[in-house]
């Protein structure tokens, strides 16, 4: 597989399908490359697009050059772009799309030409509330080595699982499969957390972000999700929000493809 070296000298792992514009995808929380959605929901747009998968840093074949910031992970995203020829389309989801903003804000529409951003977890309204110390416990069970106890932190008081569901998860061995990457979750952490403020983002926060942006909610997610979608649209300089009917966070490649299509190539 080909790599690209970011700013920091970190070799990030990438794959490419298909012809036509480039579009970059950005993964969400525990995916990479040969785990995840990014796989399946490339092989839906290859038909239309040159198609770059990447492993996000401390993933898959990435390396993990410390200390973090959300900004090395813009360098990251940005050496994909370089390699897919200077510019391209992006599309993030969940955490995904909060780097792919910042990248936006810090690139703007010469790198990034369009955005589509799948349900960036903030908190926008007091619709849900997460207790004000679950990055610090992310960060304890990380620096203690409890990559299990991390992952199911995240699936619990991060996403919201429900506890017989986290049981059963359990029983399955999905924390222990997911153990390996979960030092990252501190990463996804701090992409996100700066947004939990529940209330809307301030227009200034991505004004450089001038780009067309889609922002797409799912019709079956929860209420605070899908009213954090509209938040995200409204502080963006030039962006549409659109709602997935039958789609919640786990959203199918199938049903957003022709999202994806519709908007990149218009």
């Amino acid at each position: 597989m080909p790599f690209v070296t970011s700013k920091d000298g970190t070799r990030i792992g990438y794959s490419s399908v298909g012809s036509g514009p480039a579009l970059v995808l950005v993964d969400g929380a525990l995916c990479w490359r040969a785990s995840g959605p990014s796989g399946p929901l490339a092989a839906q747009l290859k038909d239309k697009f040159t198609v770059y998968t990447y492993d996000r840093r401390g993933r898959g074949e990435s390396g993990d050059t410390r200390p973090y910031a959300v900004e090395r992970e813009v360098d990251d995203l940005a050496a994909v772009i370089d390699a897919a020829g200077g510019s391209a389309a992006v599309y993030g989801i969940s955490s995904g799309a909060g780097v792919a903003l910042a990248a936006a804000e810090s690139l703007g529409p010469q790198k990034v030409t369009k955005m589509v951003l799948y349900e960036f977890p903030i908190f926008t309204d007091g619709s849900r509330h997460v207790d004000p110390s679950y990055a610090s416990v992310m960060d304890e069970l990380i620096a203690s080595g409890d990559g299990a106890g991390a992952v199911k932190h995240f699936m619990k008081n991060g996403v919201g699982v429900p506890g017989f569901a986290i049981f059963m998860m359990q029983l399955m061995g999905v924390m222990k499969k997911m153990a390996p990457v979960a030092p990252t979750l501190a990463y996804d952490t701090r992409v996100v957390t700066p947004f939990w403020t529940y209330t809307p983002p301030p227009r200034s926060r991505w004004s450089h972000a001038t780009m067309p942006v889609l922002d797409i909610g799912g019709g079956k997610s929860p209420t605070w999700m899908q009213n954090a979608q509209v938040a995200v649209a409204a502080a963006l300089p030039n962006a549409t929000h659109k709602t997935l009917p039958g789609q919640n966070h786990m959203v199918s490649p199938v049903a957003i493809a022709p999202m994806i299509k519709d908007f990149v190539l218009a």
